[in-house]
């Protein structure tokens, strides 16, 4: 079968992130996504390395677009507002992207210096956020650990059905940031 037209690594890409999105990270194979795309399996190596390449390839655009959303999220913002809008737009993204977002928690190859630039980018801006409240480097990575603890916490177990009570999610999620605020505060003080 010839190299279909138009076909090229961000078309690959593409193929891959609606994949995992709608059947997860590991429902995607090469022969799955060879076939979405109309082509042999092994056409796909001529704009990928192999399955854990997309993976990680997954996992870097992952941290690109939620980085993005975050950084829309909070123009205009700051201190408590900036982070309850950064938690929202977290937990916004697992929800439209839940295969971008296991692709990102997976984090497939932690040497891959891409990877890890696209992680630390995300680190960094949230440090940035966290500027106002005069935290010593360490406590800041603390509270940017603490904080990606609970929103991933969130976001898994509202997309793993967790959350079956009739309450509405987002409340929760906005008391859950809140108090985390409130003790953020109190340290600060």
């Amino acid at each position: 079968m010839a190299q279909r037209q138009g076909l090229d690594a961000e078309n690959v890409l593409q193929a891959a992130i609606e994949m995992a999105d709608t059947q997860g990270v590991e429902g995607l194979t090469l022969a799955a996504l060879a076939a979405k795309l109309n082509v042999k399996t092994p056409s796909l190596y001529n704009h990928i390395k192999g399955l854990p390449d997309l993976r990680t390839q997954l996992s870097r655009r992952g941290l690109m677009l939620i980085k993005a959303a975050m950084v829309d999220a909070v123009i205009g913002k700051a201190k408590d507002d900036a982070l309850l809008a950064v938690g929202f737009a977290y937990v916004d993204f697992a929800r439209k992207h839940p295969g971008l977002y296991e692709a990102i928690s997976i984090l497939p190859d932690y040497e891959d210096p891409e990877l890890k630039e696209a992680g630390n980018e995300v680190v960094f801006f949230l440090l940035r956020i966290l500027e106002p409240y005069g935290l010593s480097e360490e406590d800041a990575l603390h509270v940017v650990r603490g904080f990606r603890s609970m929103v991933h916490g969130f976001a898994s177990l509202e997309h793993r059905n967790g959350f079956r009570m009739g309450l509405e999610r987002d409340e929760s999620l906005r008391r859950l940031l809140k108090t985390y605020l409130r003790g953020l505060r109190t340290a600060e003080s």
